[in-house]
């Protein structure tokens, strides 16, 4: 099954590259980014959210992909319209302007993290976080695969959507709920089973029942 030219876009595929954005360590881009939204997010100050607004282009400018720095606006300009109208009607135009701003810059901030990180580097950095609750019983490495099986889903069940729709679009059908659901799940049912079969195959899924088994006894 395919996945719709595009559907990386609205998480933030990588793009490779040389800049010193590409170059930084993971942890010192997610350091920031955390910092970054926690400050925008818990002061609530214009001139702090202006200058992180700033910041966050300069960053983009710096890994040469300014232009990618629209991208969460237009995909988020319906539901950022809707807050800021809500928060306008509620609040007044200052809360507006300051929620849906921190909200913009923080998923700005967030998708320059994965566009100049390369994914195995981004899941091996989430697995070595996992790492200190193994004596919990936590298993770092299952839950990098889950982690990478939802990254590589997501996309394609968000593409497979898109499909549908413009498909129940060309035939007048875009009003019509089945059209736009049943193919969607059959996709997804269709996908979840592909996706089983090549981890059995593997052998993962035998390896995870028998690790079960032995802890039971």
């Amino acid at each position: 099954m395919r996945r719709s030219a595009g559907a990386g876009d609205l998480l933030g595929a990588y793009r490779p590259g040389t800049s010193s954005m590409h170059a930084a360590p993971l942890g010192l881009k997610a350091g920031v980014l955390v910092v970054l939204s926690v400050a925008v997010l818990a002061l609530r100050s214009p001139v702090l959210l202006a200058l992180a607004a700033v910041l966050v282009l300069t960053a983009y400018a710096a890994a040469g992909l300014l232009r990618e720095s629209w991208v969460p606006l237009r995909l988020m300009w319906p539901v950022l319209v809707l807050l800021g109208v809500f928060q306008w009607w509620a609040s007044g135009v200052e809360a507006a302007v300051m929620v849906t701003g921190n909200i913009a810059v923080c998923v700005t901030a967030a998708r320059l993290l994965t566009l100049t990180t390369a994914p195995q580097e981004l899941l091996d950095g989430l697995v070595s976080l996992a790492r200190p609750l193994r004596p919990l019983g936590a298993d770092p490495e299952r839950f990098g695969l889950t982690l990478a099986l939802m990254l590589r889903s997501i996309p394609f069940l968000l593409g497979s959507a898109r499909d549908v729709r413009e498909s129940a679009m060309a035939r007048g059908l875009e009003r019509n709920p089945r059209a736009l659901t049943v193919p969607v799940v059959i996709r997804a049912v269709a996908y979840a089973r592909q996706t089983g079969d090549a981890l059995a195959a593997r052998g993962i899924g035998e390896r995870s029942e028998t690790k079960v088994a032995k802890g039971n006894r």
